[in-house]
């Protein structure tokens, strides 16, 4: 009785890890013309939907203090910009193939992702 009570609480305990860092998926934000995203913590959306050849312009404002937050890279779109604290930075893209395209701070810790279709 001891065994199998030990091996269903193990079963258990391994589903919830599973799903805790692996099974929650976030939702892609689809972008419009304009798309705001707040630098806090990381950035929110981390995950954003575009339109193959539509110019999007990004405005991003950084509040976290964080050092490493301090500049957004983009590398696949060849864009490095500095943020400053508290203050709005635009960034206009017209992605030109579909695919996924990460981004990320200065110090490559904190990350999201563009999603071309």
């Amino acid at each position: 009785m001891d065994k199998i009570l030990v091996t269903t609480v193990g079963m258990g305990l391994i589903g919830f890890i599973w799903w805790f860092f692996f099974g929650k998926k976030e939702k892609a934000i689809v972008a419009g013309d304009v798309l705001e995203i707040l630098v806090d913590g990381g950035y929110k959306p981390a995950l954003i939907r575009l339109k193959k050849g539509k110019k999007t312009t990004l405005k991003i404002t950084r509040r976290d203090p964080n050092s490493c937050l301090e500049e957004i890279i983009l590398p696949d779109f060849k864009i490095k910009k500095f943020l400053s604290l508290n203050k709005e930075v635009e960034i206009s893209i017209i992605p030109q193939k579909t695919g996924e395209f990460g981004f990320h701070c200065g110090m490559n810790m904190y990350h999201g992702k563009i999603i071309v279709e």
